[in-house]
């Protein structure tokens, strides 16, 4: 039995553990509402493309993603309007940014996790990792338990001529041919020939492999140039792939659905 002392401790003590912080982890956010710092890309610029592929089946599962609910681009305030400002150095030299995926959802992320245990589910192998083992995903660094994603300042893009031109939408079950193909031969993609597809399992996405020269290499590095002079910080494993530099919400990893 707890005497009168012990209990107002015991009391206080879990006053104090329900009012701290939720840990740095997945959160959640009002139903229908951003979480704060966070927006459209839309509204802070309605000229960039989107192309938001996990909201699709054409992605390397094979399978629309959990948490996308609607193809749009959230992302924190400072990098919509860094990207803002890199579409506005574009624009006038014939160019728009495209973005294929934004703010994605810790849900996502655990999606990607169980896919990638599933090792009898290859329909998308043809196209997207065709020389990786998928036992290899998780080794080869492709498929992470976290995502930097999460965090709402990374994003994975590509640039585009304007005016853009409309990409086919996927047939499920139509042949598949590999990302690191000629650009006349794999998916049609609006994008400027950065020498793979968006989502290439492949050494060939690496920003900078030397096996990527001429014009490939110079529109990889015009993606590059632009986005490092607005505080942007690329992986050197994925041309696409970009996340600012002074991000807002370094340790924390969101789970708010987009929609």
């Amino acid at each position: 039995m707890l005497t009168l002392p012990r209990l107002s401790a015991a009391l206080a003590a879990l006053m104090l553990f329900l009012s701290a912080p939720l840990p740095a982890t997945a959160q959640a956010a009002p139903a229908g509402r951003l979480p704060k710092g966070f927006v459209e890309l839309a509204d802070v610029d309605p000229t960039i493309v989107q192309e938001i592929r996990y909201a699709t089946v054409h992605n390397f599962t094979g399978h629309r993603i959990d948490g996308y609910l609607r193809p749009r681009c959230i992302l924190t305030r400072p990098a919509a309007e860094a990207l803002h400002r890199v579409q506005r150095r574009l624009r006038p030299a014939g160019y728009t940014l495209k973005v294929y995926d934004c703010y994605r959802p810790q849900r996502a992320v655990n999606d990607f996790v169980a896919w990638a245990k599933d090792l009898d589910d290859v329909r998308m192998k043809g196209e997207f990792y065709p020389r990786v083992d998928k036992s290899r995903l998780f080794a080869d660094g492709y498929i992470a338990a976290k995502s930097g994603h999460s965090r709402g300042s990374t994003m994975d893009l590509t640039i585009v001529r304007r005016p853009p031109r409309p990409t086919r939408p996927y047939v499920p079950g139509e042949p598949l041919v590999p990302c690191y193909a000629p650009k006349a031969e794999r998916f049609p993609d609006n994008s400027l020939d950065m020498g793979t597809g968006f989502d290439c399992f492949d050494t060939l996405a690496h920003t900078l492999d030397p096996r990527i020269t001429g014009r490939q290499r110079a529109d990889r590095l015009l993606l590059k140039s632009v986005m490092e002079q607005a505080g942007f910080v690329n992986l050197a494993e994925e041309w696409w792939h970009y996340t600012l530099r002074k991000e807002p919400f370094p340790d924390t990893y969101f789970d708010f659905p987009v929609c």
